[in-house]
């Protein structure tokens, strides 16, 4: 009983330990599961706070993304509406612009129409006058009879031409000296410089100096045989007078002249003079002279450089040694010739060589002896053409005075030289009283002309300086004064180079304060 006791005890005791037991294990369990779901909550809580972070982080940087590409959006837009306002203002200023030109060309047309308005009420009145002159002069005319209203109108028209054409010679002109003047001066200034010739020319000696008075006896000799067959021996007039110790030897021929010079000084100089000695010293003055003439002749043509010349052209042109023109020695003449012909060839692309030939025997002519007749530029031409020169050599002498027309341009360049040569300082020399005569003319012809009132010689006669009356005389007609006072002096006088005719109008309004 006590046992069942006991067992009913045990088994309560053992019933409520087990629940406590089971109450105590569910209760750990609970605990657990508690603690795992507190766990758990906070791990959800610990994720979403994470998620919740990361939400918002993409939330934010999707914030920011969205900020940026409004802004972009923004900018642009502002950018186009700014490109569309600067492109506006643009066309506003261009606009602007083309008022003020339209502005601009409407007043300059305003002054170009006040202008012409001017200008047409300018107009209106002359032609009033020219009206009642016209009137006047119809009243004048209706007085004539048909043929001095005739005459009356061919003077009229015949002075209309002569203007207009002055003023279409003075633009013609105007015009071709702007195109020539600087190529055609610098080629002769080129020239001239390049061309240093001697500023001097020489003279053929005709005095021949004594040793004393007694040699003057001498050469007389008794009864006068020694200077009879000293003239006959030579052909040259010997003339002693009072000029003390020294003798004038007179021939037109400068190298018989130039053989009596040379054969006198080797007779003073040996002492015998006598009849015999006379003729053999003469003798071998004329092969002196002779060697002289022909070395003369190859010295040129070597200065010059011109080969394959015929001998006799040779000797002719030594000759020239002996002969002046103006004073001026015709040897040396050609040879600068031949140069600055040469040097204006180079410079304009023409034939150096021919230009030379030409200028070299321009003056051939001269070498001649004057019995032989014709002018030299013809005599020269005939020498050329004989000693087998081309064509255009021929030609080029003959048309150096401009006595026929040149052919080619060399010849144009050898008259162009052989000026140039005459006309600078110091190449010629002619008498006091042919220069005064020059001069004279020089004036005599401008005065002879009508409207002239005053004319001036200056410059040693290479220019001539006219003043016409206004009143008379208008611009246009001072053209044509000019060109017929040239072909008066071209026609009437003879000189070395070139004459330059200056005819000058002048209108002056003199008033005196008082």
């Amino acid at each position: 009983m006590e046992y069942a006791i006991y067992s009913i005890i045990g088994l309560i005791v053992g019933i409520v330990a087990g629940g406590f037991l089971g109450f105590a294990y569910r209760k750990n369990i609970a605990e657990n599961k508690t603690m795992k779901a507190e766990e758990a909550v906070k791990k959800m809580i610990e994720d979403a706070q994470k998620r919740a972070e990361t939400v918002k982080k993409e939330t934010i940087l999707e914030a920011k993304e969205e900020v940026l590409r409004l802004k972009n959006e923004q900018e642009q837009e502002h950018k186009a509406r700014r490109s569309e306002l600067q492109h506006s203002e643009n066309r506003l200023i261009q606009r602007e612009e083309t008022l003020e030109k339209k502005i601009s060309a409407v007043e300059h047309r305003e002054e170009q129409a006040s202008k012409k308005l001017k200008e047409a009420q300018t107009a209106e009145g002359t032609a009033l006058q020219l009206l009642e002159q016209r009137q006047a002069e119809l009243a004048i005319v209706a007085r004539m009879t048909a043929e001095q209203a005739k005459q009356e109108l061919l003077l009229s028209v015949e002075n209309e031409t002569r203007r207009e054409m002055a003023i279409m010679i003075r633009e013609i002109e105007a015009k071709a000296k702007d195109e020539a003047d600087k190529k055609s001066r610098n080629i002769i200034a080129m020239s001239i410089q390049r061309c240093a010739a001697d500023h001097v020319a020489e003279t053929t000696v005709s005095v021949v100096p004594l040793p004393n008075d007694e040699m003057k006896g001498r050469i007389i000799g008794r009864e006068g045989r020694n200077i009879r067959t000293f003239e006959t021996a030579t052909g040259v007039d010997l003339i002693i007078d009072d000029t003390p110790e020294a003798v004038i030897l007179s021939a037109f021929d400068p190298v018989r002249r130039e053989v009596a010079r040379i054969a006198l000084e080797k007779l003073i100089l040996d002492g015998r003079i006598h009849p015999a000695h006379i003729e053999e010293m003469v003798k071998k003055a004329r092969k002196e002279v002779d060697v002289e003439i022909r070395e003369a002749g190859e010295q040129a043509i070597f200065e010059v450089g011109i080969h394959n010349l015929h001998h006799e052209i040779v000797k002719l042109l030594g000759r020239m040694k002996y002969r002046t023109s103006y004073g001026q020695n015709v040897l040396k003449h050609s040879v600068e010739v031949a140069h600055l012909a040469g040097l204006m060839a180079s410079e304009i692309g023409a034939n150096i060589t021919v230009a030379k030939r030409c200028g070299l025997l321009h003056d051939l002519g001269k070498a001649i002896d004057h019995e032989v007749e014709g002018s030299h530029t013809q005599i020269g031409a005939d020498m050329a053409k004989k000693y087998n020169e081309t064509n255009l050599v021929v030609n080029a002498i003959a048309a150096h005075h401009g006595d026929i027309e040149p052919t080619s341009i060399e010849a144009v360049l050898v008259q162009a030289a052989d000026a140039i040569s005459a006309a600078r300082p110091g190449a010629r020399r002619e008498s006091l009283e042919n220069y005064i005569k020059r001069l004279q003319k020089l004036e005599e012809i401008a005065n002879s002309f009508s409207g002239v009132e005053k004319s001036y010689a200056i410059q040693a006669g290479r220019e001539v300086r006219i003043i016409v009356k206004p009143e008379n005389v208008n611009d246009a007609d001072t053209f044509i004064m000019a060109k017929d006072i040239v072909k008066r002096i071209e026609s009437e006088l003879e000189y070395p180079g070139q004459i330059k005719v200056n005819v000058i109008r002048e209108t002056r309004a003199t008033e005196i304060a008082k």
